[in-house]
C-alpha cells in the first residue's frame, strides 16, 4: 500500500510522507520509506491515511424512529440481529473498524459480534456489553407498557439490592459480555418520569463494580446526574458515558483515577433537536428529559476538556443515525478540542479506554491492518473524517472510492 501522508500514531501527531505499508494476512508487517511496488498495490499516494476509527458507544441493533416503541414488542431477537448487520455495515463503511456496543439484547448483539468475527457479515470489531445492568423501573428496564408486557420483557440484568446486582453482573458475564455497562442514573429515552439523578444505591454500585472486576471485566456507567457519576467513581468504576451534569468533584475524581469520559455529544444534539422540532415522536416523559439534558452536553464536554479529563470518542449511535458517527468530531471541536485531540479520542484514547491498545488505535508493525483514508487533511479540518473514501479492516478492503 503506497501512502502519501500517514498519521500512524496519533499520540505523536507526526505525519509521515511517502510511505509503503506491507500487509500480509490481516496485519502490517513492514513500513518502508518511499513508494515500493511489489505484489498487489493499493494506491493511496494522494490520500491521508490514519488508523481505523473507534466508536466507544453504539447500539447496533436499533435506531430511534417513530415506530421505536412498537419495535420493542414486535421484533424478535433474530430480527434485531439482522437489523444490526445492516447498521454494522454502515458503521464500517463510515470508517469505524471497532465499536463498543453498550446496551442491547444479549442474543442479538452477541450473535452479531460473532458473525462479524467469523466474517459472515461485514462490520467493525464489536466489544459488547449486552443488556445493561439496571434497577427495577429505572433506565434500562422496560417502561411505559402494560404491566403484563413489562413483566415479560424485563431483562435478567435488572436488579435490586447488592446481592441481586452481583447476580446480574455474573449472568451478563456468563452470557458473553466483554464489558459491563450499568445505568447509574436515569436516562433521557427511558419512558418514565424518574429524572436523571442517581438510581442505584451506593452499596449496589460497589457490589456491581466488585463483581465485574472479580470477573475480569471493566465496568462503565451511563450517568447524567453528578450524584450518580460521583458515587460510581467512588465505587471504583472505570469510565463514564454521557456525563451531562458532571461537576468539579467529578472532574477531580476522573483525573485522579485516570477515568475516561465518553461524552456522546451527537446523542445530546439529536434528542434536543427532535424534542424541540415539529415532528417530535418522543413521549412526554422523554421530551421533558431531552429538552433538559440535550442542550447541556456540549458545555459539559468543554468543562471536562478544560479540566484535563481524558476523553474517548463515542456517539451513542442508534440514538442518532448509524453511519453518521463522524459527525461527533465537529461537536468535539466545538467543545474546544483541537483537530488532533479529536482524532486522538477516536484512535489512541478509545483504544486505551477499551483496553485494546495492542490491537487498535495505531498503525504499526505487528498490529491488525485497520486503517482509513481521506482526501484532505483532518488535522487542519477534522470534518474531513465525515468523507472517508477508503476503509480496510484486518487487511481486507471494504471501501475504495
Amino acid at each position: 500500500m503506497q501512502v502519501g501522508r500517514l498519521l500512524a500514531d496519533p499520540a505523536t501527531g507526526v505525519v509521515q510522507r511517502g510511505k509503503t505499508l506491507v500487509i500480509r494476512g490481516n496485519r502490517v508487517v513492514e513500513v518502508r520509506d518511499g513508494f515500493v511496488g511489489e505484489g498487489e498495490i493499493v494506491d493511496l499516494r494522494d490520500a491521508f491515511v490514519l488508523p481505523g476509527l473507534i466508536d466507544s458507544h453504539v447500539h447496533l441493533t436499533g435506531q430511534q424512529n417513530p415506530n421505536g416503541r412498537l419495535e420493542e414488542v414486535t421484533q424478535s431477537n433474530a430480527e434485531q440481529a439482522m437489523v444490526g448487520a445492516r447498521y454494522a455495515r454502515r458503521t464500517l463503511m463510515a470508517g469505524f473498524t471497532t465499536v463498543a456496543d453498550l446496551g442491547g439484547n444479549n442474543e442479538a448483539v452477541f450473535a452479531l459480534r460473532e458473525a462479524i468475527r467469523r466474517g459472515d457479515v461485514p462490520g467493525p470489531r464489536v466489544i459488547a456489553s449486552g443488556q445493561s445492568v439496571s434497577i427495577h423501573g429505572g433506565h434500562g428496564d422496560i417502561n411505559g407498557f402494560r404491566e403484563d408486557v413489562m413483566h415479560l420483557l424485563s431483562p435478567e440484568s435488572v436488579c435490586s439490592g447488592p446481592e441481586d446486582c452481583m447476580r446480574a453482573v455474573r449472568l451478563q458475564v456468563r452470557s458473553g459480555a466483554d464489558i459491563i455497562k450499568i445505568t447509574a442514573t436515569g436516562g433521557v429515552l427511558s419512558n418514565t418520569s424518574a429524572g436523571l439523578g442517581q438510581q442505584f444505591s451506593e452499596a449496589e454500585l460497589a457490589a456491581i463494580v466488585e463483581a465485574g472486576h472479580r470477573m475480569g471485566r471493566q465496568v462503565t456507567a451511563h450517568a447524567h446526574g453528578a450524584d450518580g457519576i460521583n458515587s460510581f467513581l467512588r465505587a471504583g468504576g472505570d469510565s463514564i458515558e454521557h456525563g451531562t451534569y458532571l461537576d468539579a468533584e467529578s472532574i477531580r475524581l476522573m483525573r485522579r483515577e485516570g477515568v475516561y469520559l465518553v461524552p456522546t455529544l451527537m446523542a445530546g444534539d439529536y434528542v434536543a433537536r427532535i424534542a424541540a422540532g415539529p415532528d417530535n415522536f418522543f413521549t412526554p416523559a422523554q421530551t421533558a428529559k431531552a429538552l433538559q439534558a440535550g442542550p447541556l452536553m456540549l458545555e459539559m464536554a468543554r468543562r471536562a476538556h478544560d479540566g484535563g479529563v481524558r476523553i474517548a470518542f463515542g456517539t451513542d449511535s442508534g440514538v442518532s443515525a448509524h453511519g453518521d458517527n463522524a459527525g461527533e468530531f465537529a461537536l468535539l471541536a466545538r467543545a474546544g478540542l483541537t483537530p488532533l485531540e479529536a482524532v486522538q479520542t477516536a484512535t489512541v484514547n478509545a483504544a486505551a479506554h477499551l483496553r485494546i491498545a495492542d490491537e487498535a488505535g495505531r498503525i504499526a508493525v505487528g498490529m491488525p491492518a485497520d486503517l482509513v483514508a481521506v482526501a484532505g487533511d483532518p488535522l487542519a479540518d477534522v470534518t474531513e473524517l465525515e468523507r472517508v473514501r477508503f476503509v480496510m479492516k484486518g487487511g481486507v478492503v471494504y471501501r475504495a472510492d
